[in-house]
């Protein structure tokens, strides 16, 4: 492979110094926090007033069937999504974020890695393990208060992943997988945040804002990284990233199906609300609602890295739904 060193006139020799997360040592949730992420012993009073999952981060909640259903089935259900999210990063972080952070790390991308970027790589691996693990833990608690079971060993969105990834050349396949975690990391900082301006139960509420406050710091390095990487690609790289990246976030904002109808028709839903909640849901206009809101810290990532001044991508992004023409 050929590494492609960047143009010292177009990268500052100091921008090497930015590739750090800062203060690591006593801020990352690893190393400084104190939570043990376990259930409350008061969780049912708590429940009374907090959630597992804001009820506006979840707009079907508001369908009048789950409305008539009273809170219980409410809390079934943000119980159920709450359960599939953190499943769904224990996986993400482990087998996608981690992969991301090592093509970086040992330095499997086709451009040069400063030395300062391959050590926050490896404290980047480290939090995303940690985060595994407590997404499973409190998973594995939560699914056992409500014995949720036939959770999928593989969300959806993992598959698609893995299989954009096969596809791949295996010439751009350590883009590939940087991509992902560039994607992954500017969106979930996000998410958490929304997800945190509610009232939740404590211990999760507790897991969350540990996530968030690591996630900040991660979805910053990816940007610089990012930066850095575009520019010093080559046209053929750039022309593949901008194609692998519309696919990507298409992928984080898609509804998974058929986990949702699972989720409704077990908490009582009957079948016609079912079909008319998840149908409504996943429309190519739905799809693209929610990449565009989503997608935002990503989209700006992408401008302050001189990405949308090739007119190509900014028409790419903008026939997609993502930004204004």
């Amino acid at each position: 492979m050929t590494l492609l060193i960047p143009d010292p006139n177009e990268v500052p020799v100091s921008w090497a110094l930015k590739f750090t997360l800062r203060d690591w040592d006593s801020r990352a949730s690893v190393r400084s926090s104190t939570h043990d992420y376990q259930l409350p012993d008061d969780v049912q009073q708590q429940l009374q007033s907090r959630y597992w999952f804001p009820p506006a981060f979840l707009p079907y909640l508001a369908h009048p069937a789950i409305q008539a259903a009273g809170r219980e089935v409410l809390h079934r259900l943000t119980a159920n999504h709450l359960v599939h999210f953190l499943d769904y990063t224990t996986l993400l972080e482990h087998r996608i974020v981690n992969r991301a952070v090592e093509v970086i790390a040992h330095r499997e991308l086709p451009i040069y890695v400063p030395l300062p970027m391959k050590h926050a790589a490896l404290q980047l691996y480290t939090d995303e393990g940690y985060h595994a693990l407590f997404s499973n833990r409190l998973a594995e608690q939560i699914a056992g208060l409500y014995g949720i079971t036939g959770r999928p060993t593989i969300p959806r969105r993992i598959t698609r992943m893995n299989a954009m990834i096969a596809r791949t050349p295996e010439k751009n396949r350590a883009l590939a997988w940087f991509l992902l975690g560039f994607v992954s990391e500017t969106i979930i900082a996000r998410e958490l945040l929304d997800i945190c301006r509610d009232t939740l139960v404590s211990s999760v509420n507790d897991m969350l804002r540990d996530h968030l406050a690591d996630e900040a710091r991660h979805s910053r390095y990816f940007a610089e990284v990012f930066h850095y990487c575009w520019l010093s690609m080559n046209s053929r790289q750039r022309t593949f990233v901008s194609r692998t990246l519309l696919e990507i976030i298409g992928i984080f904002f898609e509804v998974d199906e058929r986990w949702l109808q699972q989720s409704l028709r077990g908490a009582g839903i009957a079948d016609s609300d079912v079909m008319e909640i998840v149908g409504g849901m996943a429309t190519v206009q739905a799809n693209r609602a929610r990449a565009r809101s989503g997608c935002i810290a990503t989209v700006d990532a992408l401008r302050k890295a001189g990405f949308f001044a090739t007119p190509h991508n900014q028409t790419l992004f903008a026939k997609a739904g993502l930004i204004d023409g």
